[in-house]
Order: C-alpha cells, then sequence, then structure tokens
C-alpha cells in the first residue's frame, strides 16, 4: 500500500524550493504522495559566525540525517556540496537529479571591472582565494545569510559586489540585470554545485527504488569525478580547492581543478578520461605535487 513519503528539507526559501521540486519529481515519476517536514540545521540556527569556524561537517545535514535514521523522514535533500564526500553511517545517495547551472555569479558587476579596493561579500573561502587570485585589491569580507539576505546587503551599500551560486538564483526565479555569470576559467565552482542529493537509507529498498526515478546519470557522473578529487585531495567542504567536471557532447570526461600554490597564487590544471574516479583522483594528486 502506497503511504505518503516524508522528505526532510531546511527551511530556508531556496531549500523548500529545491525540496518541492523533487517532491513533484517523486510524486509525478511514482504515483507516491510526498510531504515536506522542515528542520533547522545547526548551521541556520548560527547566522553570526563565519561558516569556516563553525566547522564544515554536519552544518547543514546532521539534524536532517538523524531523522533519516530515527525513521522520522523517507529521504532528505540537501545541496550536494553542503554533504562531505564519505556517505554518512547507514545513508546512501539515493538519487542526483538534474544539475542545475553550476557557475558563481557576481552581483555587483564584472568581476575585473570592480572599482580599486572594492568591497566583496563572500563566506565562501573558495570564491574568496579565487577572487583575490584575480583582484587582490579587492577588500574581501565574510557574508552570511540566505541568498535573499546577501542580495538585500550588497543593495543596502554593506559591499559592492558579491558571489552567490546561479543555481540558487535560477531556482528561486531571481532574475536581475546585475547578475553577471562567472566563467569557470574565472571561478571553479565547488565541488557538486548546482547539485541536489536525495539522501536515504541504504537499508531501505523501497525508497532506494522509487528515488531511482529521478537519477540523472550524466550529473551523477559529474559529481562522481569532482567528489573523488576532493575526496582524494583532502579538506572537506571548507577547502579552498575546487573541481568542475563535465562531458562535451560526443567526448571524454572533462575536469578542471584549482588549488591555492604553496609559494603564492593558484594552480589550475584540466585532464580528460572516462574514470569518473579515476580522473577526479588523478587532478587531485597532480596538484598536491604542485
Amino acid at each position: 500500500m502506497k503511504r505518503t513519503l516524508k522528505l526532510g528539507t531546511r527551511g530556508s526559501l531556496l531549500a523548500r524550493a529545491q525540496s518541492q521540486m523533487v517532491a513533484d519529481q517523486v510524486a509525478a515519476a511514482t504515483g507516491w504522495a510526498v510531504e515536506l517536514v522542515i528542520l533547522t540545521t545547526r548551521g541556520d540556527a548560527n547566522q553570526a559566525q563565519p561558516l569556516a569556524s563553525l566547522g564544515g561537517k554536519g552544518l547543514f545535514t546532521q539534524e536532517l540525517e538523524d531523522g533519516l535514521r530515527e525513521g522520522s523522514l523517507d529521504f532528505a535533500v540537501h545541496s550536494l556540496k553542503d554533504l562531505p564526500t564519505e556517505d554518512a553511517e547507514g545513508l546512501c545517495l539515493g538519487a542526483i537529479p538534474e544539475r542545475e547551472d553550476p557557475r558563481d555569479a557576481i552581483v555587483g558587476g564584472p568581476l575585473l571591472d570592480l572599482p580599486m579596493g572594492a568591497r566583496l561579500g563572500t563566506g565562501s573561502l573558495r570564491r574568496r582565494v579565487q577572487a583575490l587570485a584575480l583582484r587582490p585589491d579587492l577588500a574581501v569580507s565574510d557574508i552570511r545569510g540566505n541568498v535573499e539576505t546577501r542580495l538585500r546587503k550588497r543593495d543596502d551599500g554593506d559591499y559592492d559586489a558579491t558571489i552567490l551560486a546561479m543555481a540558487g538564483l535560477n531556482r528561486l526565479g531571481l532574475r536581475r540585470a546585475d547578475v553577471l555569470p562567472l566563467p569557470v576559467e574565472q571561478m571553479v565552482p565547488a565541488v557538486g554545485q548546482g547539485a541536489l542529493a536525495v539522501q536515504c537509507r541504504a537499508d531501505d529498498p523501497t525508497v532506494r527504488g522509487l528515488l531511482l526515478s529521478i537519477e540523472h546519470a550524466p550529473s551523477r557522473e559529474a559529481i562522481t569525478v569532482e567528489r573523488a578529487f576532493l575526496q582524494e585531495f583532502g579538506g572537506g567542504c571548507n577547502t579552498p580547492a575546487a573541481c568542475h567536471a563535465w562531458r562535451a557532447a560526443g567526448g571524454p570526461l572533462q575536469a578542471v581543478a584549482v588549488a591555492p600554490s604553496p609559494t603564492g597564487g593558484l594552480l589550475r590544471l584540466s585532464a580528460a578520461g572516462e574514470a569518473p574516479d579515476a580522473l577526479g583522483r588523478q587532478l587531485a594528486a597532480a596538484l598536491r605535487a604542485g
């Protein structure tokens, strides 16, 4: 007998929009009803401290994962970049739906054309490092809050510009003339950026079978490269290293990665191959070797 599935989500407008999208996809593909269950995570509750000082592991996921293990949730939706590269105990990635635009976006003007000493707001160490590599004159300071809060702080003049994920802006339907996508050549996205992770219990064959209906194989393939890179490179989700993978039509898997150089600046490498895990680890090893 079909029952109503419980989908765990964070409470932000973006998290609820992403989770509702997944709920609708699952319901349409399987005929099962899906109900959203909103939880507050440690990262949501503490909006005052910089993310790096809070510690990355489980910051936006722990409460949802606890609900899965306890059985109060059937599955949960996360921004994939928030998940550690190793599956949480007893849980698995039941599905990765089709990925949104993985690029970063700057609000406030082209990065290379910002005024000297412009104030750039970002809570991401990765974005800070890559922005300063291109524009060492920028005054980069931490910014916290959801997408709407960050845009408001920029509009109120707290910052001259801020960097956000294109995926979040698209999923919220925020169309602004001052949103400029940053090419990967300028800003390599975070591992998993633009992708959603649908997490469930590893020992729940019913839910795992249902989630296969929304799996997108090309997105899974690219994500596998990126997560293998991060696992091999080390440092978790707060590392300034970044990797982005894709497959051009009819071509091999391709990936680009960046990491800070021990002597200053950034190292940037590209590679191609057919084995996703091996490709990611190859890039990580090459970057570590300098």
